[in-house]
Parts: C-alpha cells; structure tokens; sequence
C-alpha cells in the first residue's frame, strides 16, 4: 500500500514537538498515511512515536508544523472534533455502566438517535464477537474481551481513522497472539485506517501493511514488514527490528560476489556490496540468525567456531556459537533438524552466503 499516494487520509508536514523549547520528542516529521491501511509507528520507549499519535488524536498539539485529515487541516482542532476512534492499553472502559452503555457512549455524545444506537451498539458488538454481552458490566469479562469492547467503542460511530496505542500490552503471550489475528481480520473486513503504536517488533511485523521506525523522534525507515526485515537501511533497524547476529571489521577489498570483510580476529568474510564504503572503513555486519547454517555446503563464508551452548524454544532451537575473537554468533534452527546439533565443546563451520550480511559502517565515537 503506497502512502504516498496522491491524496493520502493524513499527512504531516514538518511536525516537530518540545515540551520545554529545547529537547525535540518528534523531529521534523513528514508522514503520509494511506487510506485504509494499517500503519504501525514501532520504536523503543521515548522514541517519539506515541507522542506522534497522541498529536494525530490531539491530545497534543505540534509545536510546528501542520496535520491534515482528509485534506482539512486539523493541528489545533479540539480531540472530540476530530471523529477519530481511539483505544488505549488500559481500555478506559466506564466500570459503572454496561458493556452495552460503554459502546454507546459516542453515540450518545453525537446526538444520534436511541433506535439507531441500539442497532450500532448490536452491530459493533457482534463484529467484535462480544453479541449477547451487552448487560454484562466491564469487571465481568476477561482481559481480551475488555479490549473487543474497546474496539467496538472505537468503531460504532464508524470513524474512518482508528487509532491504537498500544492495545495488547497488557494481555498474556497467547491471549496477545490472538488478538492480533482477530484485529487484523477485523481491520480487513472493515477496511478502516488504522494507525498502531507498540514497542514490539514481532507484533509490528505480523500485523502491518506499512511499519515506520522510530528513533530519538525521527522515522528511520518505513517499509512493508518483508522490506524491513530483509533489508533494513540502517543498523538500528537491523538490530531493532528481528533478532541479529553483530560482526565488526573493516572492508578490506572489493570482489565480484561482493566486499570483502576481515574480522577483529583476523578471518575474512565477503558481504553483499554496498556502495561508497572505501577500503579501510569500518563496519558492522549484521546476519540474521535463520540464516546462518552449521557444516553447510557450498557457501562462500565458513567461520571456525565452538558450539557453546543451546537454548530450546519449543517450535525451534538456538545454538550459541563462539567465534576465536569471542564474539557469540546465534543460530536459529527449526526443532526438526535439532537433532544433527553436535555436542557442546564441538567444533564446527559458521556457513552463511555473501547475500545474508548486511553492513553498515560502524559509528566512531
């Protein structure tokens, strides 16, 4: 989904946002937002992409810069004037009134009709597989349902953007996996614009059509989650984004297949090309732990390594390998194949293709 489209459903033109005049939160951020997407703002904690929301909400307003809905400019318009749809971590469910008041709350607050709130509350809740649960008070459900009723409460005034700031924070591991599948299936049928701030990359990944990084209030990259994940434009995305294995070296040379790397204890490596990192330059090579086979054949990188230690994760098996310099290489292997793991202390080959690494030139302090 392109949000760079001719007329996105939002865009923000050079937002910038301070709370004292002098630390910029969110830096000079220009951001489309395509009709009917579902875009997640995902980042580490103070990275600037909550105070982007709440900004989108207008729960805070842009020091500068200006934010459009639907081509209308909307920087300073008061949060209930917006006719965004919002759900938070904690629901903010009404406890004193009924699953069914709860839902209707912006509704009634619009002014529409007792009939046609009955029949939206009833709709939004079976949409949300909550029908038959309007009576029931908040404390009487579950974690997951207190957020379904969030959701419904969120789209029964049918709002064409939806905002979530981190929904599934507090849910436990597989009741938070489910959700997921159940938001996205939801936001498929419905087609809405959702916007979706977490922290958590793996639920970023599963659930997005576009992912913008962000860090200390900058966008570092914003992709569809196969793009990001395969091909990550900065090393704090490769290292944010996914699990990844660190190398550090210099470029030493230049080959058909690619740079040729040696490594801090002297072993040599040849790594995808990138362009305009002369001989001499140091740098990271960051390899994905999937990607890294051990005694493979036919492959132009082969380290010499120690197998010390693994790690069971139930679907899967992480062996720790120890390069001579130290280093630690992670090598993540279907269960499977876990049975040709060799014993700990065992000597063996870290077997990777040029195409597997990515690298970046190391930032000298």
């Amino acid at each position: 989904m392109n949000g760079s489209a001719a007329s996105p459903l939002v865009r923000f033109s050079n937002v910038s946002k301070s709370y004292d005049g002098r630390t910029r939160v969110v830096c000079d951020l220009d951001l489309d937002i395509a009709r009917g997407e579902f875009l997640t703002l995902l980042g580490p904690s103070g990275s600037g992409k909550t105070t982007t929301l709440m900004m989108l909400a207008g729960f805070e307003a842009p020091t500068v810069g200006t934010i459009l809905l639907d081509g209308k400019d909307i920087t300073h318009l008061p949060p209930h004037k917006r006719g965004i749809g919002v759900v938070f971590q904690n629901y903010a469910l009404f406890p004193h009134m009924s699953v069914a008041d709860n839902v209707a709350y912006p509704l009634k607050v619009r002014g529409v009709e007792a009939a046609d709130i009955k029949k939206r509350v009833d709709a939004a809740l079976d949409m949300v597989k909550l029908g038959g649960f309007g009576t029931r008070r908040p404390a009487q459900l579950s974690g997951g349902q207190q957020q379904r009723v969030a959701f419904a409460r969120a789209l029964v005034f049918e709002p064409e953007l939806v905002l979530l700031d981190e929904p599934l924070g507090a849910l436990d591991k597989q009741l938070r996996e489910r959700m997921q599948d159940e938001l996205k299936q939801l936001h498929r049928r419905i087609g809405v614009t959702m916007v979706y701030v977490t922290h958590d990359q793996s639920e970023a990944l599963t659930m997005s059509d576009r992912v913008a990084v962000f860090n200390e209030g900058r966008i570092q990259q914003l992709a569809p989650p196969g793009l990001l994940y395969e091909a990550p434009e900065s090393l704090f995305v490769a290292e944010f984004v996914g699990e990844n294995n660190r190398l550090e070296g210099n470029v030493v040379g230049e080959e058909p297949g690619g740079l040729r790397i040696r490594l801090v204890d002297g072993t040599t490596l040849l790594s995808g090309a990138r362009q305009g990192l002369a001989v001499g330059t140091p740098v990271v090579v960051s390899i994905r732990p999937e990607r890294i086979e051990i005694d493979g054949a036919d492959t132009p990188n082969r380290l010499p390594a120690v197998v010390d230690r693994t790690i069971f994760h139930g679907d899967s098996m992480r062996i720790v390998l120890r390069l001579a310099s130290g280093t630690e290489l992670v090598v993540k292997l279907p269960n499977a194949r876990s049975a040709r793991i060799a014993a700990n202390g065992t000597g063996v080959q870290a077997c990777f293709g040029a195409a597997d690494c990515r690298i970046f030139p190391k930032q000298v302090s």
